[in-house]
């Protein structure tokens, strides 16, 4: 999953991204509402970790106008406000959860991975595609019920291509999952992780489809 972290306490934020990326998901980091609303409205994000107290503004209002401007992304609230009144007056203005601060970076990715879930319409909690089974919470892959050791970058991969099965999926929407728009990527990198998941699953397993991006086919058992 890819997320926006809208957070301006440095090492707060520092360690939201590290802890998020060992966890599989892609984080970006702004640390302003505006910076956030411009990042949100380009899209490709599957949810938002918005602090409410920022340096330009309160993160509930630009929730409150993501909102009345149809945007309905997830949301997640972090706060130090943690009375019952601010949870109902942060999840009356539109957010899909609330955890206040100081809370466990654990919890907060099994929320992450509850709203994939609810994204993608399943509710069991691991992902599955003819043999092939990911494991979000605990980052494994199986294929006929063999452990299949995946890089990270291979893992979030799988994990983008499973989530659209026999899907065409765009080369950009890809590397934007691989790698974010915070890093550089090589002409050649997402080639380079399909060639490794090829050699690790099998060569039919992910199709390339010329000009537009790979299809993941099912793996028989």
């Amino acid at each position: 999953m890819r997320i926006l972290i809208v957070e301006d306490d440095e090492t707060l934020a520092d360690g939201l991204v590290a802890g998020l990326q060992l966890g599989g998901f892609v984080p970006e980091l702004t640390s302003t509402c505006a910076e956030g609303d411009c990042a949100v409205r380009d899209g490709g994000f599957a949810a938002v970790v918005l602090d409410l107290m920022l340096p330009d503004g309160s993160g509930l209002d630009l929730l409150r106008r993501w909102r009345q401007a149809g945007l309905h992304i997830p949301v997640i609230l972090l706060t130090a406000l943690d009375s019952v009144a601010d949870r109902i007056a942060g999840l009356d203005r539109g957010a899909d959860d609330y955890l206040g601060k100081p809370f466990d970076l654990q919890e907060l990715a099994a929320r992450l991975r509850a709203i994939g879930r609810r994204q993608e319409g399943r509710a069991e909690p691991v992902m599955r595609h003819g043999a092939l089974v990911l494991d979000p919470a605990q980052q494994m892959a199986t294929c006929n019920d063999r452990p299949v050791n995946l890089s990270r970058r291979e893992y979030t991969l799988l994990a983008a291509l499973m989530e659209r099965p026999g899907a065409i999926v765009a080369r950009a929407i890809l590397e934007d999952r691989l790698y974010g728009w915070q890093e550089g990527v090589e002409s050649n990198a997402l080639e380079v992780h399909v060639h490794n998941l090829r050699a690790k699953l099998g060569a039919g397993v992910i199709r390339t489809v010329r000009g537009v991006g790979y299809q993941l086919h099912e793996v028989a058992p």
